[in-house]
């Protein structure tokens, strides 16, 4: 019965040692997802994260993520500027008794609202058309009752200006109040007109802001605008401005601390804040010295003449018991659809065999009582 017992037991050993592929884990050991790279048709490339190899990876193409450029601030008028399409109301106010705007019960006259044409001009009863584009209120207003002279000397012009499109902007979203909103100047930056519309809201993940002017987009985080003054960008009538929440993520998946997908909370996330936003990794199951960040390149990026990786589809493996693997993993930038990859401890492995072996001595020494 003993010899038997053994056997059995022996049994179960080599039985689970040569099939610990197949043991019940919730990730693979690195050297199952790595062994494939010493192959010379291997479809993926690894790479090392060391303080050699960042400055390197550093000059790669980006991936997955669409850049934007940004332009800085520039100063303008501090009186709005008359464009096409704005609105002007004149009304004129004349002592004379023999005024041809106005009688001896009225001295003044509403001469109501006039749309600045494309050609920059408005029509004046008696005088015509006036120019006044490109010029603020006071001196169109200046120019307007000099052209009344001939006609009436002792005349005074009151001028009151709203805003068409061209000396308006659009806050689409991203704030309380989204809407139309006219320049008061022409020095009216991104962030005066977000604070305008309520502001960003707090709960919102690193909000980013998109300028679209024309047919061109401009995109920068508002952050980075709050950090330096000197890109609050100036607005154009006809401006478009949209806040949103930056919608970049990566995925966690192994004994990690969590299994899930992350968005990006800051412009730039290192794969040390990686590795703290999913919660570490699992004490009793991960290798801390096999982290592996799953990334896949465009094809332009493999070209020749291109700085850039090996094969599109790229394994970079920290090794986070070491100072050189905790510091290059601090500096290592994450990117948009990166997945971050805690593999197994071979010795969850040998763990599970010793707890498959325990189970078959209960097995069998209940089986001889």
């Amino acid at each position: 019965m003993l010899l038997n017992i053994k056997r059995t037991l022996g049994f179960c050993l080599a039985l689970g040692l040569a099939g610990c592929s197949t043991l019940p884990r919730g990730a693979a050991v690195d050297n199952e997802i790595l062994r494939e790279a010493d192959d010379e048709n291997a479809g993926f490339a690894i790479y090392p994260v060391t303080k050699a190899f960042l400055p390197s990876v550093a000059t790669w193409p980006a991936t997955n993520t669409k850049s934007y450029n940004w332009i800085k601030h520039s100063h303008g008028a501090a009186t709005n500027i008359i464009r096409a399409g704005d609105v002007v109301n004149l009304r004129v106010w004349d002592s004379d008794a023999n005024s041809l705007l106005t009688g001896p019960s009225e001295p003044a006259a509403d001469l109501g609202d006039s749309v600045v044409s494309p050609a920059g001009s408005i029509f004046v009863p008696y005088v015509g058309k006036v120019n006044i584009a490109g010029r603020s209120p006071d001196a169109a207003r200046s120019v307007i009752q000099r052209s009344l002279e001939s006609i009436s000397p002792s005349a005074q012009v009151q001028l009151s200006l709203a805003a068409g499109r061209g000396n308006s902007v659009d806050l689409v979203g991203g704030v309380s109040t989204p809407g139309n909103y006219p320049m008061p100047n022409n020095d009216f930056s991104v962030l005066s007109l977000i604070a305008a519309g309520g502001g960003v809201p707090k709960d919102m993940r690193n909000p980013q802001v998109r300028l679209q002017r024309g047919h061109t987009v401009y995109g920068t985080s508002i952050d980075h605008l709050y950090e330096n003054p000197s890109l609050d960008t100036r607005l154009r009538g006809g401006d478009k401005v949209i806040v949103e929440e930056d919608d970049r993520y990566f995925l966690s998946l192994g004994a990690a601390g969590s299994e899930a997908q992350f968005r990006f909370d800051q412009a730039q996330v290192s794969a040390l804040d990686a590795v703290s936003i999913i919660g570490g990794v699992n004490d009793t199951r991960a290798d801390p010295k096999g982290i592996l960040i799953l990334r896949e390149y465009s094809d332009a990026a493999v070209r020749p003449g291109v700085r850039g990786p090996r094969q599109t589809r790229v394994v970079f493996t920290l090794d986070l018991t070491s100072s050189d693997g905790l510091f290059s993993a601090r500096n290592f930038a994450i990117h948009h659809k990166d997945l971050v990859l805690a593999t197994e401890s071979p010795v969850t492995n040998a763990r599970t065999i010793l707890q498959l072996i325990g189970a078959s001595f209960g097995v069998v020494s209940a089986a001889t009582n």
